[in-house]
């Protein structure tokens, strides 16, 4: 049942990477929790968005893996928003505090949906890089829950966690997976009534994202072949949304594959911030790439900018 909780990478990341609490709004009850992890020389990190059951150290295998190889890494908990436009204010505030002009966002389902809205918040004066989107959706009609959506705040927390299991994996699945579902069931147990309530009502108020207001954004669509909570429609839909989006499919994975298929989520990640290797968005120290490496990246960037200028 503890087994991630347990297992010596989790303690290691406990003991060696400290929570940040952070408060940016006037509010003295809307505290931000972070993990900031890795060189703080790299001014574009990449920030990592929870789903409603996660916390900020569900993305403890990236931040220890990324760190590893010279990535500064930021791992976010947002506090209670009840609208997007709170949350998109909230997180640009956040961002102008850490003094970081411009990020790259991992969104993992809700965080996801939030990662984009955020992009598309700030379109005018861009504070949104690149994107990954894992098992992540652009519209929250997908969940019929707009009529309820307004009503969460009222509900007891026993009714809301029960809301979010009911996405969970209910099938046979492989340890791993099963071990991801625990630590998942185990963090959705520590939130409050009003941090569930609010992400809920994020998740599930009318809203769909404008994609012609994030078009020049790149963009890693990530999702698994297996059971998750995201339809097969849902998936089309970011397809159709991004048609120039890198895709990162897994074989298997379901809700949480940054759990439990780290190291492939990992190398995906890897591949999508290469390309930014050599610019002033790296999200990785430069002392950690090598010179044959930011020799390809200038020619292959060289050649983009003359093929655009062909066009």
């Amino acid at each position: 049942m503890e087994e991630i909780r347990a297992s010596p990478d989790y303690n290691w990341f406990r003991s060696t990477v400290s929570l940040k609490k952070i408060i940016v709004d006037d509010d003295d009850s809307k505290v931000w929790s972070l993990y900031d992890a890795g060189p703080k020389v790299v001014r574009c990190p990449i920030i990592f968005l929870p789903p409603v059951s996660g916390t900020s150290d569900v993305f403890f295998q990236q931040i220890l893996a990324l760190t590893g190889w010279g990535y500064r890494v930021i791992s976010l908990q947002y506090p209670v928003y009840w609208d997007l436009l709170e949350f998109c204010d909230g997180f640009r505030k956040l961002l102008d505090h850490l003094q970081l002009d411009k990020v790259h966002i991992f969104g993992a389902s809700l965080g996801g949906f939030l990662a984009q809205k955020f992009a598309e918040y700030t379109h005018k004066s861009p504070r949104v890089h690149s994107l990954i989107l894992c098992n992540s959706f652009s519209d929250t009609s997908i969940f019929n829950q707009s009529w309820t959506a307004n009503s969460f705040w009222l509900m007891p927390a026993f009714m809301l966690k029960k809301i979010v299991l009911g996405n969970f994996a209910t099938g046979p699945v492989d340890v791993k997976m099963a071990n991801a579902i625990d630590f998942m069931v185990d963090r959705l147990e520590s939130l409050g009534q009003s941090e569930l309530a609010s992400r809920l009502t994020l998740n599930c108020q009318n809203s769909y994202v404008e994609p012609h207001k994030i078009k020049d954004i790149a963009v890693t669509i990530m999702d698994v072949f297996d059971q998750s909570a995201l339809s097969h429609e849902a998936k089309e839909e970011m397809y159709k949304l991004y048609p120039n989006a890198r895709r990162a499919h897994l074989k298997t994975g379901g809700n949480f594959p940054y759990l439990c298929r780290s190291a492939e989520v990992n190398l995906y990640i890897q591949i999508h911030l290469r390309q930014f290797h050599g610019t002033r968005y790296a999200a990785i120290d430069p002392a950690m790439v090598s010179a044959e490496e930011l020799e390809v990246q200038k020619s292959s960037l060289n050649g983009a900018r003359d093929s655009d200028e062909e066009k």
